[in-house]
């Protein structure tokens, strides 16, 4: 869709809902306060509670206040408020598409935005193309989860595919937003020293964490079907780990770029029923001390038992050339002690140490420590000789080289943006290299129900874990098999 027009309304459904307040308006009004939107660009939003319009714009100022360091700016509030609308209806019926397609007025090129639940996806494109909307240059934007396994993933794309292309289809993962993941891709492909390292004979493992402190709460409904292996690392951890794996692509085309994607999602080791114990740890929080704060257990919150996991950590082999040998350890799970999104590249340690002493003791090998959240960041940990003299001769000390762009930066493009603020961009633009191709989506539920299914044959159960901690001992156990450790 390089020649596409540019979207001229978006269409915002479940425009009432938590993702549109906290994420979805903030990152539509940021980007029209720094020119991003076209004058005559609309925002409609819809939904099925019966709301004026005016009341509904004030409950859009009142979420993008929370967010705007400083407060609303008048002229920029002005010109954003004078965009919206909203429309009361359901989006599944042709009546309530009709209502829709009226307060969009004249269009080219609309975007219609599901923050829905994925059962409705279906229904809402069925109900667009038999209104005429889903016209040539039109973009539809489905939000994860996009089904719990492999079957109900491709029933969702199929009923989307029956009335938009694939190339008008942009799934989107909100962290290939983030300033720190797209960084990642500069930092492999934007400097020569780092390719010929970029693999197993410098690379010794990496790792992938994704750590919340908050629990489940009153999501279980939606958590408890899901638990954290499909909620987060069908998507987001399989998607960092391919950036991370992924062969340099022949340009930033976005079928180059998620070609390369989904060649990695094919080389990852199936797991088996023989190795699923030695090589992932499920677990379950149990009442523990958060930020000093006593938290219930995950059963409490939901009220009575239950098999979900919400802590996952495994390890992941991919088959192909450039990593064999390298050991990929993932971990997330709720209610642990920090909130850290974190991809930590641990080098092999020099071949041969001609330090003697103290200094050889002081010898670690190299890292690369991407930080995404809270707060986001490139360290290279480098080794460098302590300054002073001493009786036990040279010193070694490992210090940080980083690649902060808060630090690095200042002015309007170092305000920390919302992932969002980037991927509704590209959507308006018709660029689609952050977004998620269909293959790549059913790839990665293929690995995701093998592993799901090797837990079921070999009737592996959530371990106990309390909150507040680093997940069951097991996962120590699981990294510490192959003489390595966790980078905490």
């Amino acid at each position: 869709m390089a020649d596409a027009p540019l979207s001229d309304v978006i269409v915002l459904f479940g425009g009432t809902g938590d993702l549109a307040q906290r994420m979805l308006f903030p990152s539509l009004y940021f980007l029209d306060a720094d020119g991003f939107l076209a004058e005559g660009f609309k925002i409609v939003a819809t939904a099925r509670a019966d709301m004026e319009r005016d009341a509904f714009v004030e409950q859009v100022r009142a979420a993008i206040d929370k967010r705007a360091e400083g407060g609303l700016d008048p002229a920029a509030w002005a010109r954003f408020a004078a965009r919206l609308d909203y429309v009361g209806a359901d989006a599944t019926t042709a009546a309530g598409v009709e209502a829709i397609k009226a307060a969009m007025g004249v269009f080219k090129a609309p975007m219609f935005f599901l923050a829905l639940s994925p059962s409705l996806f279906g229904r809402v494109c069925k109900a667009l193309g038999g209104s005429g909307l889903a016209v040539p240059d039109s973009r539809i934007v489905l939000e994860k989860p996009i089904g719990r396994d492999l079957h109900s993933s491709k029933a969702i794309n199929a009923q989307v595919g029956e009335v938009f292309s694939e190339d008008r289809v942009f799934r989107i993962d909100h962290y290939l937003g983030k300033e720190t993941v797209q960084n990642l891709i500069a930092l492999r492909f934007a400097n020569t020293f780092f390719e010929p390292l970029w693999n197993n004979l410098t690379i010794d493992h990496v790792q992938i964490t994704v750590a919340e402190t908050e629990g489940v709460g009153d999501r279980w409904p939606y958590y408890d079907e899901y638990g954290a292996l499909r909620d987060m690392l069908q998507n987001h951890m399989l998607q960092l780990l391919c950036l991370v794996a992924m062969e340099p692509p022949a340009d930033m085309e976005p079928d180059s770029v998620r070609n390369e994607k989904v060649k990695v999602l094919r080389s990852l080791r199936p797991f088996t029923r023989a190795d699923v114990q030695a090589n992932s740890v499920r677990g379950q929080y149990t009442a523990g001390v958060v930020g000093g704060k006593q938290v219930a257990g995950y059963e409490t919150e939901r009220g009575q038992k239950s098999g979900t996991e919400t802590f996952v950590a495994l390890r992941a082999d991919i088959d192909n050339w450039r990593w064999a040998g390298v050991p990929f350890f993932l971990r997330t799970g709720k209610r642990l002690p920090d909130r850290r999104t974190q991809i930590a590249i641990q080098f092999k340690g020099v071949p041969h140490s001609i330090f003697g002493g103290a200094a050889k003791a002081d010898l670690v090998a190299n890292q690369l420590i991407i930080d995404l959240q809270p707060d986001e960041d490139i360290e290279l940990v480098l080794m460098n000789k302590a300054p002073g003299i001493s009786q036990d001769g040279m010193r070694l000390q490992s210090l940080p080289l980083s690649l902060s762009l808060l630090k690095a930066y200042s002015g309007p493009n170092a305000r920390r943006r919302i992932a969002y603020e980037r991927l509704i961009l590209d959507v308006i633009q018709g660029n689609s290299t952050l977004f998620v191709r269909r293959d790549e989506v059913e790839q990665a539920w293929t690995w995701v129900d093998g592993v799901a299914a090797a837990w079921a044959e070999s009737g592996m159960t959530p371990k106990p874990y309390a909150a507040g901690s680093w997940g069951p001992s097991g996962a120590f156990a699981l990294i510490e098999r192959s003489e390595r450790a966790w980078h905490d």
